[in-house]
């Protein structure tokens, strides 16, 4: 199973988990291998195709800088490794979509960058791999579906894929940012213990097969839901890596191509680096599982 990652994922000289943690993560990966699993490096995106999903003005402006509002929309300070970094995590996201079409499962470790919108960057995040992604598997297979389960909402990705036809997005969150209004293209559900968070997951992955069929699934898998239920029904690691499992399974049965990005996930609240690496892991390591499952029913 291929699971891309580059240096460049890192490029940025702004330091927070979202422009560093990929690295670790990587390092945890080599230091700590899993069999079957292969890390490669991405093709960085081009201007053109970035242009597919955003507007060439805000391409252009984080490709140089100027204007500094618009290079720096989605709340950090440029530097010329953004636009590395940028272009090198969007095309691990669109790679990771088009193995998984010829491999049946493929991944990133950086994340789908699911707030940026078709001008300006949001919430940390400058472009939309997943939208990009969608894009380009357009080309190959008539319907695509989201998965994000990241503990924010995918507003921007929600307004990018308003206009391609044959994409659906399922998103179950624990917070409000970002919230959109459910429409024929997508759904979204805010929620808050563990309990209604797994059943709301197992009800929708239930209703999604009464649509026609996918021909790929882009899991945008955030860590970010841990621990934020009440007491009594938190979203531990176990309820996620129970999350983890019905996607990959749900995919696998129904012989969906999937491939995973790693959204979410943060120090702080009682978090080490070390602590998100061993969330992100819950992620890779199940779909390392799946691979496997997936070889042995044959």
């Amino acid at each position: 199973m291929k699971v891309f990652y580059s240096d460049d994922y890192t490029a940025a000289k702004y330091d927070f988990d979202t422009t560093r943690k990929a690295r670790a993560i990587a390092e945890d990966l080599r230091g700590h291998a899993l069999a079957g699993l292969e890390l490669a490096v991405p093709r960085s995106v081009t201007s053109g195709e970035l242009c597919q999903v955003h507007d060439k003005a805000y391409v252009d402006a984080v490709r140089t800088g100027h204007p500094r509002s618009m290079a720096g929309s989605q709340g950090f300070e440029w530097d010329e490794g953004v636009w590395r970094m940028a272009c090198a995590t969007t095309g691990g996201v669109v790679d990771a979509a088009l193995t998984a079409l010829n491999d049946g499962i493929s991944g990133t470790l950086s994340s789908g960058i699911h707030h940026a919108r078709y001008d300006r960057g949001s919430g940390f995040c400058t472009f939309n791999g997943l939208a990009l992604a969608c894009a380009e598997a357009r080309k190959r297979v008539n319907r695509v579906l989201i998965i994000d389960l990241d503990a924010h909402c995918g507003g921007g990705t929600s307004s990018l894929i308003h206009d391609m036809p044959g994409v659906y997005q399922f998103d179950i969150s624990t917070c409000q940012f970002d919230a959109y209004d459910d429409s024929e293209h997508g759904e979204l559900h805010i929620v808050q213990g563990a309990i209604e968070y797994l059943s709301i997951l197992q009800r929708g992955l239930a209703r999604l097969e009464e649509r026609d069929g996918f021909g790929l699934a882009l899991y945008n898998a955030g860590m970010d839901p841990y621990n934020n239920g009440p007491e009594g029904d938190a979203i531990t690691e176990d309820v996620l890596r129970e999350r983890d499992a019905m996607v990959f399974q749900w995919c696998r049965n129904r012989e969906i191509p999937l491939a995973f990005t790693l959204a979410g996930g943060y120090t702080g609240y009682r978090l080490g680096l070390a602590d998100v690496v061993r969330l992100h892991r819950i992620t890779i390591e199940a779909a390392v599982r799946s691979t496997i499952d997936g070889r042995r029913s044959r």
